[in-house]
C-alpha cells in the first residue's frame, strides 16, 4: 500500500505544482507577480478543502458499514477508481505538452481582465481537482480507511519528491522532460488500476455479486501466498513453508492484483484490461505517425514541383 500511496500522491502533487508554478512563474515574467498571493491563497483554500472532502468521505463511509453496506461501497471505490487512474494517464499524456500554453493563456486573460477573483477560483479548482481524486483514490487502495494511507511514508514521501522535481524543474536545472516521468509513473498507475479492477471483481464473486465459472484456475499458494496469514494457513495444513513469504505477496497484490487463487475472470478481466491499454496507446500514435508521413509526402511532392519549374 505504501508504494501505491507514495506513486499516487507524486502524480498528483507533481501536477498541481506544476500547474501552479507555471502560473506564478508567467505572472513574474509579464511583471504582475503581485497577483501571485491570490494564486497560492486558491491553492491553500483546495487543501483545506480537500481536508474537508476527506472528512465528509470518511463519514459517509462509517454510515455505509453502519447499515452493513460496506463491501458495496468498497467495490464502487475500486471500480471507479481503476478507471479514473486509467483516465488520468491518458489524460496527461495528451495534455502535457500543451499545459504550459493553456495555463498562461487563461492567466492573461484573468489579469487583462482584472479579474482577481478568477484567480483564486481558477488555482483554487485546479488544486481541488487534484485533492478529491487522491482521497477517492486512497479510499480505493486502503478500502475505505483514507487516513491510513496518509500515515505511512508512502504519502509524504510522495508529496517530498514532487516538491523537490518541481522545484528543479522551475529552477532549470532538470533537463529530463517531465514527459519521460510521466511515462514511466503512468506505467505503474496503469498497474495499480488494473490490480483495483481485478480485486473488485474478486470481492463481487466473494459476496456471490457475480458467479464463476472456474474459481479457481491455478493456486499459487505454495511459492507465493498472497498474505502473511495465506502464510500461516499453508505451514498448518502442509507442514512445510511457501517458497516466498506473504508480505511479499501483500506488496504484489497491492501493486498489480496478485492473486494466489484467481478466478479465470480475474483472469480474463485483467488480460483484457491491458488489451485494452495496448490498442487505446496504439491508436493514439497511429494518427501521429500518418500525420509525420503525410507530412514528408507533402514535402516531397512540393520539391518535385520546385524542380519542374526550375527546369521549364
Amino acid at each position: 500500500m505504501e508504494f501505491q500511496a507514495l506513486l499516487i500522491m507524486f502524480r498528483e502533487v507533481l501536477e498541481a505544482l506544476l500547474i501552479i508554478g507555471i502560473i506564478t512563474t508567467y505572472m513574474k515574467r509579464v511583471g504582475q507577480s503581485q497577483f501571485n498571493k491570490f494564486v497560492w491563497l486558491g491553492a491553500g483554500l483546495a487543501v483545506v478543502a480537500s481536508v474537508g472532502v476527506a472528512m465528509l468521505f470518511q463519514v459517509v463511509f462509517t454510515g455505509f458499514a453502519a447499515m452493513g453496506s460496506e463491501m458495496y461501497l468498497k467495490i464502487s471505490i475500486m471500480l471507479i477508481s481503476s478507471v479514473l487512474l486509467t483516465q488520468m494517464v491518458f489524460w496527461m499524456a495528451a495534455h502535457s505538452k500543451n499545459l504550459k500554453g493553456k495555463a498562461e493563456e487563461k492567466m492573461s486573460h484573468l489579469i487583462t481582465t482584472g479579474n482577481i477573483v478568477g484567480m483564486v477560483i481558477h488555482s483554487f479548482l485546479v488544486v481541488l481537482r487534484e485533492g478529491v481524486e487522491t482521497v477517492f483514490f486512497f479510499a480505493a487502495i486502503t478500502g475505505g480507511d483514507i487516513g491510513k494511507g496518509f500515515e505511512g511514508w508512502g504519502a509524504i514521501t510522495g508529496v517530498l519528491i514532487a516538491a523537490v522535481i518541481s522545484y528543479l524543474f522551475f529552477k532549470g536545472t532538470m533537463r529530463i522532460p517531465l514527459k519521460s516521468f510521466f511515462k514511466v509513473t503512468g506505467v505503474f498507475i496503469v498497474l495499480i488500476a488494473g490490480g483495483l479492477l481485478v480485486q473488485g471483481i474478486s470481492m463481487m464473486q466473494d459476496i456471490k455479486m457475480i458467479g464463476s465459472v472456474m474459481p479457481h484456475v491455478y493456486d499459487l499458494t505454495w511459492l507465493l501466498p498472497e498474505h502473511p496469514i495465506d502464510y500461516a494457513h499453508y505451514v498448518r495444513d502442509n507442514g512445510v513453508a511457501p517458497l516466498l513469504s506473504g508480505d511479499i505477496g501483500i506488496f504484489f497484490k497491492a501493486l498489480f492484483g496478485y492473486s494466489s487463487m484467481p478466478s479465470l475472470e480475474e483472469i480474463v478481466a485483467y488480460i483484457g484490461y491491458f488489451a485494452v491499454i495496448y490498442l487505446l496507446v496504439n491508436t493514439n500514435s497511429e494518427p501521429k505517425k500518418k500525420t509525420v508521413k503525410e507530412e514528408k509526402q507533402t514535402v516531397f511532392e512540393s520539391t518535385n514541383k520546385m524542380n519542374e519549374s526550375a527546369v521549364k
